[in-house]
């Protein structure tokens, strides 16, 4: 099949060529674009319709075309979790990035601390003890690791006698799973899987857990 050449006017046409201006969602679109690469981290929409004085309307356009952009094959993606959008890199590409950026890996975590996460997941916001309750085993290391790996935080003290500690879940564990809000989240056992998943793509990451250790 011929390909199809289109050349535009040239200036000895009878037409004159036509300038075709960048239209008013593509120019927002690639100043969104930029402050998105610029901050590195989540931005919600209201903050692109405060300081650019632009509608809602405007800025859920430019982000769609900024989304049809970055999405595919592209190497960087637009993310959005909880009302943030964010760039983030193309999971397909995890590997190469990680060949050449050579960054820490992420602590690789044992079925212990999935569980875990899984119970703070669905049972937010909770406190150690009543996670240990449903594990039947001590959670305190689990909590430790999955604090230090940015997947669950302190939310709080519930109002009972000695004010313990509630968990839940940080923005981390949103975009690490690909979810926008809690309401996605999948059933138990998918999101026990997708973790292990996750981590089994990481062989050389450093368990933190001794082999023998159970909590």
């Amino acid at each position: 099949m011929a390909t199809e050449i289109l050349t535009l006017p040239t200036a000895n046409s009878a037409t004159k060529p036509k300038t075709v201006a960048r239209s008013r969602v593509q120019e927002l679109a690639s100043q969104m674009a930029a402050i998105l690469f610029a901050c590195g981290e989540g931005l919600s929409i209201d903050i692109f319709c405060q300081k650019l004085g632009v509608s809602k309307a405007e800025a859920e356009a430019a982000l769609q075309f900024v989304a049809a952009e970055y999405s595919g094959d592209s190497g960087i993606h637009l993310i959005k979790y909880r009302n943030q959008y964010q760039f983030s890199t193309n999971p397909a590409y995890a590997n190469e990035v990680a060949l050449v950026l050579n960054p820490l890996r992420e602590r690789n975590l044992t079925r212990a601390a999935l569980e875990t996460l899984a119970v703070v997941a669905y049972k937010q916001p909770v406190t150690r003890l009543e996670i240990d309750q449903i594990r039947g085993v001590g959670s305190d290391y689990a909590l430790q690791i999955l604090t230090q790996s940015n997947l669950v935080e302190i939310v709080g003290r519930k109002e009972v006698l000695g004010r313990p500690l509630l968990y839940g879940t940080t923005d981390g564990f949103l975009k690490r799973f690909g979810l926008t809000d809690l309401d996605n989240l999948p059933n138990y056992e998918t999101l026990l899987e997708q973790i292990k998943t996750i981590h089994a793509a990481e062989p050389d990451a450093v368990s933190l857990y001794d082999s023998n250790r159970d909590q």
